[in-house]
């Protein structure tokens, strides 16, 4: 199989680990950059806030570009994954990101019932009755564990509100 074969199934390695190593390079910038917002300097108290964060946002930046420096100049031309492969990572990615940013708004109980009948149905192709027992049982139980045994509040949205849990 040619290098070039290989490529265009899927990303390589190399551009896949100097994505990751800039993406956390920058997360590092913003750590420093609100460090320095807060003050990194010493008060009559101590230090301030900033002064911690901004070195640990400062090794992260090093860190990142001592690894992308190694990744660039290294390339034996490895596969990272085929696109298949990396379809079947963003079918889960995917909805369990838009299940963590709806929660804040619709509830635990509501998005996780959408969330494991989603599932439930489109990847593990349960039938119906299956899918409804057990997406709608589980908010149930949890419920009745946290909330009533344990005493512990979890996240409602405005259907728990109307109904008063």
């Amino acid at each position: 199989m040619t290098t070039q074969h290989t490529r265009a199934a899927g990303p390589s390695h190399k551009s896949v680990e100097a994505g990751v190593t800039t993406v956390i390079g920058l997360f590092g910038a913003i750590v420093v950059y609100g460090s320095i917002k807060a003050g990194i300097n010493w008060g009559a108290e101590g230090p301030k806030a900033g002064f911690f964060p901004f070195y640990i946002g400062l090794f992260i930046i090093i860190s990142s570009l001592i690894n992308l420096w190694n990744t660039l100049r290294e390339d034996n031309g490895s596969l990272f994954a085929e696109w298949g492969q990396l379809r079947q990572v963003f079918s889960v990615v995917i909805p369990t990101g838009i299940y963590v940013g709806v929660l804040p708004f619709i509830g635990l109980y509501v998005s996780s019932l959408i969330f494991i009948a989603w599932f439930m149905r489109w990847l593990g192709k349960y039938n119906w009755p299956i899918v409804a027992a057990i997406s709608l049982g589980m908010p149930v139980v949890t419920y009745l564990i946290f909330e009533r045994w344990f005493l512990v509040p979890l996240p409602k949205g405005p259907l728990e509100d109307l109904l008063g849990l």
